[in-house]
């Protein structure tokens, strides 16, 4: 019976959904100011359900209740070890817009609730279900796997993956190949189901603006006024109508489309073939140009006095090879006398996508689900991978789910009534667990 009866030893689903609704029942708000509860206490939880299995974390509090987790597991094949980095924070729940406690961790009409329940609790419970139904099955993969928990994702990772990398390095320097976020879900296309697995992801640059002028009365005549000056500036850069530009996964993903559609993709109907992916189109229509949005404003402190200074807050994301054009255009349109300070800037990233993990990951997929589509594409938001890649790693973002045609999933990022399918978290761990056979 032997290798018969080991293929079938283990359900790599069977703890799927209660480990999400365990992980969304700790708190784990990132205000982005220090003032949350931090990851430490779901940093623990998961060291607890490894060793459980006898897999030894490694537990790194970066600062007072912020905490990683790192494990090495399987391996002895000698091929470099595989990098599976998951986030334990979230971001804020006002509770009082939500239709369930968004740390209840409900199950209601089918779906998991909870903050997290997408970004990305639903990843880390899936690979520890395969994790853990694997280690007792005596079933670890034969190339060695790094699992990495992080803290603080959703604030630029200065607690997590970033001193990880800085002061960490030798936990996982030795990883070649990343797999982490916001990749492997569905979305449908003229009623065929697409996998979209991230390739890319756009740069990220936060400005503060500043325009200084003269003070003085509000009822008097002022032609060097920095409100006048910053508002100026903020109307230009907002309502600048950014080109076109195709980078090579998408270009991928298009083509992809237009086959669908029944016409050759260009960048001249770019925008029409984004409109197919429906409600996930705001999301991939961010990511064929460089974006810049306003998004705060201050300035003085009394009606009839004209202040000093003003400022506002900018979020651009710009994409792989068209960096120079962004920062260039972005000084022209904030125009003289306006000082842009950088309080983030992370490049942007672009991996190969003919590649044998991409390989492994398409077989996974459609092992599961044999009829639809696997194809690449470009995230407009950042990762932890951005990280991880300065070790030298390639990147992609896989976290597997088949999902309703009728959900508007990307809304639920950092949305209200954040839920996953249950359905959704099983297959999930089912197509993880093949690709664990193949990487």
């Amino acid at each position: 019976m032997g290798e018969a009866a080991i293929e079938t030893a283990h359900d790599p689903a069977a703890e799927a959904v209660r480990l999400c609704q365990e992980l969304i029942r700790i708190d784990t708000s990132n205000f982005g100011d220090g003032s949350g509860p931090g990851e430490r206490v779901a940093a623990e939880h998961v060291a607890g359900l490894l060793d459980e299995v006898g897999v030894t974390p490694t537990v790194i509090e970066t600062t007072p209740g912020r905490a990683n987790v790192i494990a090495r597991w399987g391996g002895g094949d000698g091929r470099p070890p595989l990098l599976l980095h998951g986030h334990l924070d979230v971001v804020p729940a006002e509770a009082a817009d939500w239709q369930v406690d968004p740390f209840s961790g409900e199950l209601r009409d089918g779906y998991v609730w909870g903050r997290g329940a997408v970004d990305m609790k639903d990843f880390d419970a899936m690979l520890l279900s395969v994790v853990r139904a694997r280690s007792r099955a005596g079933r670890a993969p034969s190339r060695e796997v790094v699992l990495c928990f992080t803290a603080d994702e959703e604030a630029g990772g200065d607690h997590g993956a970033r001193v990880l990398v800085d002061q960490h390095a030798d936990l996982l320097a030795d990883c070649t190949e990343a797999v982490g976020e916001v990749g492997g879900f569905s979305t449908s296309i003229r009623g065929r189901r697409v996998y979209l697995v991230e390739a890319a992801e756009k740069g990220m640059a936060w400005m503060h603006l500043t325009a200084r002028g003269r003070a003085g009365h509000g009822s008097m005549l002022n032609h060097d006024n920095a409100v006048t000056n910053l508002a100026a500036a903020v109307a230009r850069i907002g309502a600048h109508e950014w080109p076109v530009r195709l980078t090579p996964t998408m270009e991928v993903l298009l083509a992809c489309v237009g086959e669908l559609a029944g016409t050759p993709a260009t960048p001249d109907n770019a925008e029409s073939l984004i409109e197919e992916f429906g409600d996930a189109a705001r999301m991939l229509g961010a990511v064929i140009r460089n974006t810049a949005n306003p998004t705060m404003l201050r300035g003085g402190y009394k009606a009839n006095v004209i202040p000093t200074e003003a400022q506002a807050a900018i979020d651009g994301r710009f994409l792989p090879g068209y960096e120079d054009e962004f920062f260039d255009t972005l000084a022209e349109l904030a125009g003289p006398g306006i000082d842009i300070e950088f309080l983030t800037r992370q490049e942007p990233w672009e991996s190969a996508y003919d590649t044998d993990l991409v390989h492994a990951m398409t077989r996974s997929l459609l092992a599961e689900d044999p009829d639809a589509l696997v194809a690449p594409y470009l995230m407009s938001g950042g990762t932890d991978a951005k990280h991880f890649r300065r070790l030298g790693m390639t990147s992609y973002g896989f976290a597997p789910l088949r999902l309703p045609e009728d959900l508007d999933f990307t809304a639920l990022f950092h949305g209200v009534d954040e839920r996953v399918p249950t359905d959704s978290l099983e297959f999930g761990a089912r197509v993880l667990d093949r690709f664990l056979d193949q990487v």
